[in-house]
């Protein structure tokens, strides 16, 4: 008889963005039932939420370099995974590929193609997506990669991305990962006030999510209303955020038109 999975409900709370929930079951897990192995891969799932929250990210960064510092990374899929998450967070994305090109598990792939798309190489996240759906089509990671991948894609893929998070949506519950997914297809498809509905109720949720943020910012600034307070909130919750340095190099640059034309 296989032995229980005691880390598959931690593994699923992270995948769907419920990162509080991940850190409150993580450390609510008996670690007097876990393998050495397990123990390793709940403490790497706590530090991973706490980056993905934005909280204590250099702390929990820290901590995931000391689990790595007391073995070998080798073939181990849970290590490179762990290395792949700090390079990815610190947006080395060529070294964090070192760890995680080879792939190994499901994890691993997905990592592979949110790598791959911030790269903006949307062909091979395409191809790392195709192992993931012959392995297990119906995997909750596979479901999200597809739906990354077809936001990407654009064009009609944008309306079979938001047919998988509406399925995420009826299966769990309304995580802001979810919603910011819902509110991106709605905003790529026009419906902006639609998109506006689902990232107020993703901000009740927790105010500080940085994508939520950056959400309502373009948001608003397309439905002609005021953007400042969400842009300063961005600042503020995670001032090393794209949109941040994109708005803020945007208005560097007026300002030396301005001045030029002086």
């Amino acid at each position: 008889m296989a032995s229980p999975d005691h880390l598959f409900g931690l593994r699923n709370s992270f995948y769907i963005g419920a990162y509080h929930a991940a850190i409150t079951s993580s450390q609510s897990v008996p670690a007097h039932a876990l393998s050495p192995d397990e123990l390793v891969e709940r403490d790497a799932i706590l530090y991973r939420s706490y980056i993905a929250i934005g909280s204590h990210q250099e702390s929990a960064v820290s901590r995931l370099r000391e689990l790595l510092s007391d073995a070998a990374i080798g073939s181990n899929p849970i290590l490179r995974l762990m290395a792949g998450t700090i390079f990815m967070h610190e947006r080395d994305y060529a070294e964090a590929l070192k760890h995680t090109h080879s792939g190994g598990n499901m994890e691993l792939l997905a990592l592979n193609v949110q790598i791959y798309l911030q790269m903006h190489r949307a062909d091979h996240a395409e191809k790392q997506l195709r192992v993931m759906q012959q392995l297990d089509e119906d995997h909750t990671l596979t479901q999200l990669a597809s739906a990354w991948v077809d936001l990407v894609m654009g064009g009609s893929k944008v309306q079979e991305a938001h047919l998988i998070f509406q399925d995420l949506s009826e299966k769990y519950p309304p995580t802001c990962t979810i919603l910011n997914g819902k509110a991106l297809c709605s905003m790529h498809m026009g419906n902006f006030e639609d998109a506006e509905g689902l990232l107020l109720e993703s901000l009740n949720k927790d105010a500080k999510d940085a994508e939520t943020l950056a959400n309502l910012t373009v948001c608003s600034l397309n439905l002609g209303k005021p953007a400042t307070r969400y842009l300063n909130q961005l600042k503020l919750v995670n001032p090393e955020h794209t949109l941040v340095k994109r708005m803020s190099s945007a208005a560097d640059s007026f300002d030396r038109a301005c001045q030029a034309m002086a």
